[in-house]
């Protein structure tokens, strides 16, 4: 690509090192967790919410365990107002929950900030100026003194209003916005200046420092360096929460995140599947999942995702990718051959073994403990597919465990289907194209009828006597022998007929379909021919005996195909 040369390095980093966080290889707790769905979220839809989708949203925002949420800048818009009053006059906020405005380091807006807050018990108030390089010389073409003065003169007035408003419970935020381009010396100097001006006007009130990748600028370890370097240097750090707010221009706001927790950050603000403008803010669903992959809980509920997903679409008017981590409809979705194989063996093992941790191959976490299905979201089945994938298919939706010799001939022939086809094949699909080539297949030869009685001077004893009744080609025929068991018995009898039956049995397996009393049983029957050509039949019946015989008829009628003994 031409033109590379003229981009360069717009952050800063640390003055001096700053990476203790290296040394932690894991976040051991859950962050507090700022939805800003409904303002960064909305802002950057192209048709925003209504009021009501807004409630809505919040209401299920709380649902999902939010205790934090910015309900928007209340003093930008009449509709952004109009929605905070009617969240308060509605009664619609729990006492649990608090709720966060934004506001500009202006006169009347920090006033009319505090007049929509009226009544409200709990609230984070965000006071913000951008203080980066390119915004002080393009933008507010001011100094740093002037930038400083203004975010004093609005902490200033945020402590006047506050003390106004004694029954509201206030936390305080400031922003140095656009911090990854901001020198880290004047960050610090910054944030302490509003720091010191807010514990001026109480001491005791929570303040929080927000240090937002307004655009993301570095890589990560850059961010938590300077995170690090942050926490380091801001007055009474003990006493503040270090709030980050990652955006994803770079596409590793969740890397960020992360580095910026161990990093020291103690709070979070995003959104559900990283809405926002431009590429987007910090996805909050991956952040907690991945937190609960490592066995931290995320306090944030999404043990139902496909309902996570349907709100977000809903409320946004977006999709979610099929491959968004946790959330997209694939994320758990095998197709090659060998993952199917390792997944079904590992569900296989940990049934069995009784695993007391999760750790099946391909799967970070369990689908079902994010309201996904096995059936439906794991084994999927395309010409990528393999014996594996199959198997488990037929077994988990349908109750076939196929013997492990039919797998590789059963997996191509479903493999096939899928390639001819150009498309992915359903379950049903799978169990129709097998049932179809293999399970009781009739014809051209059929036993309608067969008797067994045991014929107690055969060999070890155990030799049995067949009377079967066969159609063949149209013709009915009745034929007896003797076999040392009922399979036996009746290929000796089959081999009575006018028609050349050559084959020996390679292996017979049968199973029930079901632990119900009344369910049916199949059986699995593999012949082979002369020249070393193998032939499957399935058998499916109420009895297990005349099942084996099914199987056997099936198996028969797959090799007539090839070899034509009976026309």
């Amino acid at each position: 690509m031409k033109n590379y040369d003229k981009y360069q390095v717009g952050y800063f980093p640390p003055p001096t090192p700053h990476n203790e966080w290296v040394k932690k290889d894991h976040i051991e707790k859950a962050p507090r967790w700022c939805s800003v769905d409904l303002r960064d979220g909305n802002q950057a839809l192209i048709v925003p919410m209504s009021l009501q989708e807004k409630v809505d949203f919040f209401k299920y925002l709380v649902s999902l365990g939010f205790k934090e949420i910015e309900v928007g800048f209340p003093a930008a818009s009449e509709t952004e107002y109009q929605f905070l009053r009617k969240l308060v006059d509605d009664k619609l906020i729990p006492d649990d929950v608090r709720i966060q405005v934004l506001t500009q380091s202006r006169k009347h807006i920090i006033k009319k900030t505090f007049d929509a807050l009226k009544g409200v018990k709990k609230a984070v108030v965000h006071l913000y100026n951008s203080t980066s390089v390119a915004q002080r010389e393009q933008v507010f073409k001011k100094e740093k003194p002037e930038i400083i003065k203004i975010a004093v003169e609005g902490a200033q007035l945020m402590n006047m209003h506050a003390a106004k408003n004694p029954d509201t419970d206030f936390a305080f935020e400031y922003s140095p916005e656009s911090f990854t381009g901001t020198e880290l010396d004047f960050a610090v100097e910054i944030s302490n200046a509003v720091i010191d001006t807010w514990r001026e006007g109480d001491a005791d009130r929570e303040i929080i420092i927000n240090l937002p990748a307004t655009v993301e600028m570095s890589m990560p370890h850059v961010y938590a360096s300077q995170i690090e370097y942050m926490c380091a240097n801001l007055h009474g750090r003990e006493k503040l929460c270090i709030s980050l707010h990652p955006h994803n221009d770079r596409g590793t706001g969740v890397a960020a995140a992360e580095l910026g927790m161990l990093a020291g950050g103690d709070r979070i603000e995003g959104t559900l599947f990283g809405n926002g403008e431009r590429t987007g803010n910090v996805d909050i669903v991956t952040l907690a999942m991945n937190l609960f992959s490592h066995g931290v809980d995320p306090e944030l509920d999404f043990s139902n995702m496909p309902e996570v997903v349907e709100n977000y679409e809903k409320y946004t008017d977006l999709k979610v990718h099929p491959r968004q981590p946790y959330g997209g409809s694939l994320v758990f979705a095998a197709f090659s051959g060998s993952h199917q194989d390792a997944i079904s063996k590992g569900m296989r093992c940990r049934i069995n073994d009784d695993r007391p941790y999760w750790d099946v191959p391909y799967l970070l976490i369990d689908p079902k403990d994010i309201g996904r299905e096995y059936e439906a979201d794991v084994i999927r089945i395309n010409s990528q597919s393999g014996k594996g994938g199959v198997a488990h298919i037929l077994e988990q939706n349908f109750g076939y465990v196929i013997p492990p010799q039919m797998r590789e001939e059963l997996g191509y022939m479903i493999k096939d289907i899928s390639d001819h086809e150009h498309k992915e094949l359903s379950p049903v699909e799978v169990y129709q194209a097998f049932a179809r080539e293999y399970v009781n297949v009739f014809d051209p030869i059929d036993i309608t009828d067969a008797v067994f009685k045991k014929a107690s001077d055969y060999r070890s004893n155990n030799g049995m006597i067949a009377k079967i009744e066969v159609r063949m080609a149209g013709d009915d025929y009745q034929f007896e022998a003797i076999g040392n068991g009922r399979l036996d018995a009746i290929s000796n009898a089959l081999k009575q007929s006018p028609y050349t039956f050559d084959y020996k049995f390679i292996t017979y397996s049968e199973h029930a379909l079901s632990a119900d009393s009344h369910s049916k049983a199949a059986a699995y029957v593999c012949i082979e021919d002369r020249d070393g050509n193998q032939f499957w039949g399935v058998g499916i019946h109420e009895d297990i005996i005349l099942a084996s015989v099914n199987a056997l008829v099936s198996a028969l009628n797959r090799e007539n195909k090839k070899n034509h003994f009976v026309e």
